[in-house]
């Protein structure tokens, strides 16, 4: 599912997701090696034309990664909730799919290094008022919006 299918089905949790992302401008990307272990790596992402986006230096390891396996999942910039008022947090997003390659550039057909997300899950955890517990929202295209506490 791409990011405006999941926004037109949950427009405001899509919001709360986004915003959680965009706090920095760095986020970490786990990809999978060739022998199946995990690979995690900085990344930035980009929310355009109702996409998510990923894009990579040439040749990186987590291109290939993607190119073999497309199972990836994303995690938001990491923000420590305020000690005087954690229910203020904004909280994590972690963001699991495939990631698609962007069809090759026009000029020689090189790989475009790009990666389109389509969304598998979206989880959101924060802390929730009175600030004695966690609160983990997650979403998937069959699932629907789920809301769990953890004390």
């Amino acid at each position: 599912m791409s990011w405006s299918e999941f926004v037109a089905a949950e427009p405001e949790f899509a919001y709360r997701v986004h915003e959680v992302f965009e706090v920095r401008k760095h986020k970490t990307v786990a990809t999978l090696r060739r022998d199946g272990a995990p690979r995690i790596s900085g990344i930035e992402t980009r929310f355009e034309d109702g996409q998510l986006w990923v894009g990579m230096m040439p040749d990186s390891v987590k291109a290939a990664d993607l190119r073999r396996d497309p199972r990836l999942a994303l995690h938001s910039p990491t923000v420590d909730p305020p000690q005087d008022d954690p229910s203020s947090w904004a909280g994590e997003a972690k963001i699991s799919g495939r990631g698609i390659e962007a069809p090759a550039s026009e000029a020689g057909g090189e790989p475009s290094d790009r990666f389109r997300i389509e969304l598998e899950e979206v989880v959101l955890t924060y802390v929730g008022r009175p600030a004695d517990h966690l609160v983990i929202e997650s979403w998937s295209p069959g699932g629907g919006l789920r809301r769990r506490e953890r004390r």
